[in-house]
């Protein structure tokens, strides 16, 4: 590396950076893990990929394709599998729901709603309710700091950083307190759990949760932007950690997607019509689940992450040597 000017190892510096950072901001748009269920009672043909959802970062999706029509809906089918083997059954998609419309109308997260709601699952939405909402403003810090990171300049970045934490300070706050963003989420957490889940004071203490944590996550984001101005206008390797952490995205995803699938497999509750023990969901590959197959892979979103992971290592190496050598602050 030592026999490359400096200023050809500023180019791939930038060249590796700006290529991780656009496919990050993509990656924030895109499919990032997949989830399907699959069962007898879903023929392939009408159903090619089961009851399957898309994890994205800013929430969950529906990852149904449209196949034949006439197929029942998952409130019919569990009804029929399971109504007679547990007298606590109680449906609830009854609520003027057409059990026929196919699944060309499907609603996949929906459905797994449904079929978590017969073994005592948590309701999707429930999973990661702080951190979805904020994730678009987590993607423009690490934004601003890939930015920063680009320059080779000390007071260059801090300029940058400077600049850019304001603005994404000011967006976070104005869109959660004044536009009443943080309101709105809370309002929807709570409507949407409450379709599966009938206590409403319960619900109500979960949305107030919500409300406080993210109120704590909000300011610890302000102060982790803080750090790193000061950090990197007074410690020289400081600067390093501008590209770390966005390139640990895919492992910090990986670790959270696992850590919600635990809370949701050991937190099961007595309104379930099938009686399950506590486990761990599958986080990668094949398992089963009462008389359901899971499958639980990457998407094509996660290949862009570990895309970002690679060239920010490759620039982190290279402007590891240029602090060495003295061609970059």
């Amino acid at each position: 590396m030592s026999a490359v000017p400096a200023n050809k190892q500023h180019l791939m510096v930038a060249a590796l950076t700006a290529v991780a950072m656009v496919l990050m901001i993509v990656a924030y748009f895109s499919p990032i893990w997949w989830v399907s269920l699959t069962a007898p009672n879903y023929p392939p043909d009408a159903f090619p990929d089961g009851i399957r959802i898309h994890f994205h970062f800013n929430g969950v999706f529906n990852g149904c394709q449209a196949a034949g029509k006439g197929t029942r809906m998952a409130g019919e089918i569990i009804q029929k599998d399971i109504s007679h083997e547990d007298e606590r059954y109680n449906p609830i998609t009854d609520k003027g729901k057409d059990f026929d419309q196919g699944a060309q109308g499907l609603d996949c997260v929906h459905e797994m709603n449904t079929i978590n709601h017969y073994v005592g699952m948590f309701p999707i939405a429930t999973g990661a309710p702080v951190e979805k909402p904020l994730a678009k403003f987590f993607f423009g810090m690490f934004t601003v700091m890939l930015l920063g990171f680009l320059s080779p300049r000390r007071r260059t970045r801090v300029l940058l950083l400077a600049v850019g934490f304001t603005l994404v300070a000011g967006w976070m706050l104005v869109d959660q307190y004044v536009l009443g963003g943080l309101a709105r989420h809370v309002a929807q957490y709570v409507s949407e759990t409450g379709t599966f889940f009938n206590e409403p004071e319960k619900i109500k203490v979960w949305g107030d949760k919500v409300a406080t944590v993210t109120h704590l996550v909000i300011a610890g984001t302000l102060i982790a932007m803080l750090i790193l101005v000061v950090g990197v206008a007074r410690m020289r390797g400081f600067s390093l950690l501008l590209a770390l952490v966005p390139a640990l995205l895919p492992v910090v995803f990986l670790v959270t997607y696992a850590g919600w699938l635990w809370f949701f497999g050991h937190n099961m509750h007595p309104w379930g019509a099938f009686t399950l023990k506590p486990f761990m969901p599958t986080v990668f590959g094949e398992g089963k689940v009462a008389q359901f197959s899971t499958y639980s892979y990457p998407y094509w979103g996660y290949a862009l992450l570990v895309v970002v992971m690679v060239c920010l290592l490759l620039a982190l190496l290279i402007r590891r040597r240029q602090l060495r050598e003295g061609s970059a602050e």
